[in-house]
């Protein structure tokens, strides 16, 4: 290759290089046409941007002169959606004669939407101008609302709960003649009602705060008595006319008792009386329908206003409530709400010695004819346990009849022994003690019995005449309504029948007998060796004029034994032949000197038989019964026979079962 060949190769390689400036030319009108169309497409969607904005503009201001009030009133009902639930009406309860124990009474509560009622909103000021003419809610108080819950659509007054539909119809009315009253309405709520305050209290129960029920009735019967809510859906139309959809709430099951509320305001009268005359540590009493298990009457005392059950001021001073903690004071309102008559278990004493002699003349081990040698007192197991005659040198000779006339512990005794610790568990247990009676009411205790393992010697002759087993008052008057009306044991109750809001029946009580313990015989036996103990014997206090009487006392010695407290009691039924009522009278502790005396429970029993007895279709026959010339026993003349061995009853600190 030439010089110049080469020289001119490495020229063109060098203008390569460098570039071609034709070609450098056509590279740069290239870059500078993309640009341009950058620019133009940047510029034609900014415009078109300005241009919808400006269209937006123009449709608003259009939107504004042509259509306001009508998108006026569409915020508006988005702000005043209405969502809330509609409260049922909790079920009534009802005495066996058709009288409100308990109802739900309805009534209003108020409820504001701050974020409507904002204070520069059109509707602020004829708003708290109506609440103030209605309510009595001023315009600070509404200021105080907003300013607290300021974006809040729901806000309870708590102060302004419990409206009456006055109130409501007032504030209404004046919202149909404003249309700017706005933010407010009125939810429905019920108010749990007991006219008669503290009557049946202990039966009843009452409601919490938000309709649950708290011991009693309530508590028992909680899920018949309830309802469900239902609930309401509004808004407001272009025409500001609330739009509304309902779900009906379901209304609670109304609740027919067995009480008699008449009955029982008479039975509570008499225990205020005794309590102020006398007064003692507890008090309970049971009248019932010993054929089917009614319960026609149970109280305890003290008894608490079921409007404000929660009031400790009735029982202690405003020195003492100011020094209780809450704690103290919730032990002392649960004690209040107690029902002693199924919740405290306790020794019963001689009351239980019919349930010894149902047992034997059962068992064939004791017999009508039979006799029992009383010399004061048994010797068992290394103790000396002694009778009421125990000072005298016992009753002597005397048969079945009279060891309950007399209340004869060593012929008890005597006849726990041939019975046998096995057989005297079997009808302990067929009696329905150790066992809950199944009553519908909450808090029902089941009381302390002996199993064949755990009984000794010493334990059945106490058993035998009601020391060392614990029972309640419910199984005490259970077990006694089997002894006296042909041996049926029946559950005790409270409620005869549940029915809807209409009326209607749901479900009846179940009222067949739920087995037999003794035979019609022996029932008959002991409804008359019963009555005499009344015309004859330690029950005499319990005589009621124009009526045949049957029943039995009981002085049972507290544990500790040392203390020498008692609780008194009497179990008595009426008429004789036929029983339609039998009554339990327990009083724990009597404030008295001299607590070992039954006649203070047998001479209260007359007393409420009296006025009772009637008002149950039970009427006097004056051809029977309380005609006896005997003086009577009596608290009042201190005419008060000896129930209880001087010492106690043993000579050992027997133990009660815990």
């Amino acid at each position: 290759m030439s010089r110049r060949t080469q020289s001119n190769q490495s020229r063109r390689r060098q203008t390569n290089r460098a570039g071609n400036p034709q070609r450098r030319r056509k590279v740069h009108t290239k870059y500078k046409f993309s640009t341009r169309r950058m620019y133009q497409r940047t510029f034609i969607a900014l415009g078109a941007i300005v241009l919808f904005a400006l269209v937006c503009v123009g449709w608003t201001i259009w939107l504004g002169q042509s259509k306001g009030d009508e998108y006026e009133k569409i915020v508006l009902s988005q702000q005043s959606y209405v969502s809330n639930t509609i409260a049922y009406r909790r079920g009534d309860i009802l005495d066996r004669n058709g009288n409100k124990l308990a109802s739900s009474k309805k009534v209003y509560n108020l409820v504001l939407d701050p974020k409507a009622l904002t204070l520069d909103s059109a509707y602020f000021e004829p708003t708290t101008k109506a609440l103030q003419q209605t309510v009595g809610m001023s315009e600070g108080a509404v200021r105080k609302i907003i300013d607290k819950k300021p974006d809040s659509h729901y806000y309870v007054v708590k102060k302004y709960k419990g409206l009456s539909r006055d109130v409501v119809d007032a504030f209404n009315e004046l919202a149909d003649k404003d249309k700017n009253i706005q933010g407010v309405w009125f939810e429905e709520e019920y108010v749990r009602q007991y006219p008669y305050s503290t009557v049946a209290s202990n039966v009843i129960g009452f409601c919490s705060s938000d309709n649950v029920g708290i011991w009693g009735i309530e508590n028992q019967y909680n899920s018949q008595l309830s309802g469900k809510t239902g609930k309401k859906y509004g808004y407001y139309d272009s025409d500001l006319n609330l739009v509304e959809n309902v779900k009906e709430p379901e209304n609670g099951k109304k609740i027919i008792s067995t009480i008699d509320v008449n009955v029982q305001g008479v039975l509570e009268q008499h225990m205020q009386k005794f309590q102020t005359d006398t007064g003692s540590e507890n008090m309970g009493v049971i009248i019932m329908n010993p054929n089917n298990g009614e319960i026609y009457a149970m109280a305890s005392s003290p008894g608490y206003d079921l409007n404000d059950p929660s009031d400790l001021s009735k029982y202690y001073s405003e020195d003492k409530l100011a020094g209780m903690s809450d704690k103290k004071k919730m032990e002392e309102l649960n004690e209040i709400w107690r029902n002693f008559c199924i919740s405290d278990a306790y020794e019963p004493g001689s009351t239980f010695k019919p349930i010894t002699v149902a047992a034997s003349l059962e068992e064939g081990t004791t017999s009508p004819s039979r006799t029992y040698v009383c010399d004061g007192y048994q010797k068992v197991g290394g103790s000396k346990i002694k009778c009421v005659a125990f000072s005298k040198g016992g009753h002597g000779t005397i048969n079945i009849c009279q060891a309950l006339m007399e209340s004869c512990n060593d012929a008890l005794m005597q006849m726990g022994d041939v019975l046998g610790g096995k057989r005297f568990l079997k009808y302990v247990n067929d009696f329905g003690y150790g066992q809950k009676t199944g009553i519908d009411l909450p808090g029902e205790a089941t009381g302390k019995i002996f199993t064949e393992d755990t009984m000794r010697s010493a334990d059945l002759a106490t058993s035998s005449f009601g020391q060392s087993q614990t029972v309640t008052m419910v199984q005490m008057a259970a077990a006694f309504s089997s002894v006296v009306n042909g041996g049926y044991y029946y559950t005790p109750h409270v409620v005869k029948e549940i029915q809807n809001e209409n009326g209607a029946t749901v479900s009846e009580i179940e009222t067949q007998p739920v087995h037999k313990v003794v035979t019609a015989e022996t029932s008959k036996l002991l409804r008359g060796y019963l009555y005499k103990t009344v015309e004859e014997g330690t029950a005499k206090a319990a005589q009621v004029k124009g009526y045949k009487v049957g029943g039995k006392t009981g002085t049972a010695e507290k544990y500790p034994r040392k203390k020498k407290n008692y609780l008194v009691s009497f179990i008595g039924f009426t008429p004789v032949e036929h029983p339609e009522v039998v009554i339990y009278v327990v009083i724990d502790q009597p404030h008295v000197e001299d607590q070992a005396h039954s006649t203070y429970a047998t001479e209260f029993a007359s007393s409420v038989m009296g006025d009772v007895l009637p008002m149950l279709g039970v009427y006097k026959n004056d051809s029977s019964g309380g005609k006896t010339k005997v003086q009577l026993p009596s608290t009042k003349n201190g005419n008060l026979p000896l129930e209880v061995p001087k010492g106690g009853y043993s000579t050992e600190d027997y133990k009660k079962l815990q």
